[in-house]
């Protein structure tokens, strides 16, 4: 959530950068400044008021003190009051609509978001590693998985229908080795501490980091109660510490969480319908950071380290690109994505999105913490997948294929499933 002094104050500034995204919120901003002009202007109003009570209850009291009549002035302060009530009520209602419509801004990017529509104009920062080669032709992670009895998609498909998988025998094993190799990596060489959240959140944890009310389409709620299923570890994790002043000497703070995650991925139908690649429910071991303002660009790059560090260890040809204005998410003021090569699909695959937040969802959640100088400030988040588990399976089984339809184990995977070849 943007800070509505900042809007009030900058507001050419804030357009301009909204500008970047190419979303057109022009409107947007008007609209919560006449807001935020009505409301300042019933304060007023109120305070005046407030005022006027004040002088007329002292003069009242002198006047009773002299003995003379005050019903004149009595029944001025009741209209007062009576004013003040609903004035009251309509600051509430101009408070409360401000606020839904700060909801629904999004973030302002950094300068150094580079400007663009969509994906295709994202900057490349690095690419590393050699795609695989093979002197036979590579098979994509659907073949694979079904010859070996690593998955099942038609079993999946009866039981819950498109967009879901069952891992089988030494595919659940696998699926389960690296949620394991991930955690372990993320804890003991990268200093995360381990949190096993909730997978259902109320609807102000979702509100909080961003989701809603902009992305209501793509959750699962339940039922008509007020809770969901969560999209990702980043809603119970960033929200832990909601509503919160911590101290100074409590941050940096950094988790690591490992959960399932439910997108209805409205909107993309059609979309990479085949295999893995986009699911409805998929495993993710996700990275989240809560610093101090000064420290978040840093501890940005930090996080991508972390990431690519997974990708390097299991010998897979990655690349890094910085989001431009128009593919930046909702909540992000910067993003870096890392994808994936997959030889058999022959394509590049997302498997960790690194964003920083600065104090966008801070002040959605009221999380702060307290500086060197007793002063209460909004913390920055950031988080990044640590990776995403279904696209990390696809790019291991084709990357590391062989001629006999086998997969070769990663040297890090080896110690948790016993076995040099799948």
């Amino acid at each position: 959530m943007l800070d509505i002094k900042r809007v009030r104050d900058n507001a050419d500034a804030v357009r301009a950068q909204l500008q970047v995204r190419g979303k057109g919120d022009d409107k947007l901003i008007d609209d919560l400044l006449s807001f935020d002009q009505t409301r300042r202007k019933l304060l007023s109003e109120v305070e005046d008021l407030k005022a006027e009570r004040n002088r007329t209850s002292k003069e009242v009291g002198v006047r009773k003190g002299k003995g003379e009549d005050a019903s004149e002035l009595l029944e001025r302060m009741k209209e007062v009051s009576n004013r003040i009530g609903a004035l009251d009520k309509e600051v509430a209602d101009v408070e409360g609509s401000q606020r839904d419509l700060l909801l629904r801004i999004p973030n302002t990017p950094h300068e150094t978001v580079p400007l663009g529509q969509d994906d295709t104009d994202n900057r490349l920062e690095r690419e590393v590693g050699q795609k695989a080669s093979f002197d036979f032709e590579p098979k994509d992670h659907v073949e694979l998985g079904t010859a070996l009895g690593l998955l099942e998609f038609e079993a999946a498909a009866k039981i819950s229908g498109s967009g879901f998988v069952v891992y089988t025998g030494v595919g659940a094993k696998l699926e389960r080795a690296l949620i394991s190799y991930l955690l372990d990596l993320h804890t003991t060489e990268h200093g995360y501490t381990e949190l096993s959240p909730p997978f259902i959140v109320r609807e102000a944890a979702m509100t909080g980091t961003g989701q809603l009310p902009k992305f209501a389409e793509d959750m699962y709620q339940l039922g008509e109660e007020a809770m969901y299923l969560i999209p990702t570890a980043e809603v119970p994790v960033t929200n832990l510490h909601r509503e919160e002043i911590l101290k100074p000497a409590d941050l940096p703070k950094a988790y690591a969480a490992y959960t399932p995650c439910f997108r209805r991925e409205a909107g993309s139908a059609g979309k990479d319908t085949r295999g893995m690649i986009r699911m409805h429910q998929f495993d993710k071991v996700e990275l989240v950071h809560v610093v101090k303002p000064e420290d978040s660009y840093a501890m940005l790059e930090t996080l991508v380290g972390h990431a690519e560090k997974v990708l390097q260890d299991l010998g897979l040809a990655y690349r890094v690109v910085t989001l431009c204005g128009g593919d930046l998410g909702f909540g992000a003021a910067k993003c870096y994505d890392l994808e994936v090569w997959a030889p058999g699909t022959d394509r590049w695959l997302e498997v960790s999105s690194c964003s920083n937040f600065e104090d966008f969802q801070a002040r959605r959640m009221n999380l702060r913490y307290k500086d060197e100088n007793g002063k209460n400030r909004f913390c920055h988040t950031l988080n990044g997948s640590g990776t995403a588990l279904a696209r990390l399976y696809i790019a291991l089984l084709e990357t590391h294929q062989q001629a006999d339809g086998h997969i070769r184990v990663p040297e890090p995977l080896k110690p948790y499933l016993h076995a040099d070849v799948i």
